[in-house]
């Protein structure tokens, strides 16, 4: 029996649709050809600089591949996940910001106030922020 072809970019245990879209802002980003202030980058995983803070600290972890949102994650995701929320500790300890704390959010769909569809976990720290969100 034959394997189906999958598009490129998928990997046999994660969806298609996972190849960097030339239209997304954040693919963009990862492959450097928009600048952004980098303060991150392993295998999985960048991190940016928001440009438009909303705290004094404010930064962006984006999954190198274009996922739409934590919606489309599946459980081969994990890794990746583990690698995303390791970088953003370890960020978060090296600013100083674990003893009075930080929020992380990410925001799925236009009504969850997603304005770029590619999965990217937001580090808000430096201020007391409030309940609910908004």
């Amino acid at each position: 029996m034959t394997e189906p072809e999958l598009p490129d970019g998928a990997a046999p245990d994660r969806p298609p649709g996972r190849a960097p879209d030339p239209e997304c802002l954040f693919c963009r980003i990862v492959a450097g050809t928009i600048p952004a202030t980098r303060v991150h980058e392993d295998e999985a995983v960048i991190a940016i600089r928001d440009i438009a803070p909303r705290a004094p600290t404010h930064v962006l972890f984006l999954s190198r591949e274009h996922i739409p949102s934590a919606a489309d994650l599946t459980p081969a995701d994990g890794p990746m996940l583990g690698d995303l929320f390791g970088a953003a500790a370890a960020f978060a300890r090296a600013e100083g910001l674990t003893e009075a704390g930080y929020r992380m959010v990410t925001n799925i769909g236009a009504w969850g106030g997603q304005t770029v569809a590619h999965l990217h976990v937001h580090l808000l720290g430096g201020r007391s922020m409030s309940w609910p969100p908004g």
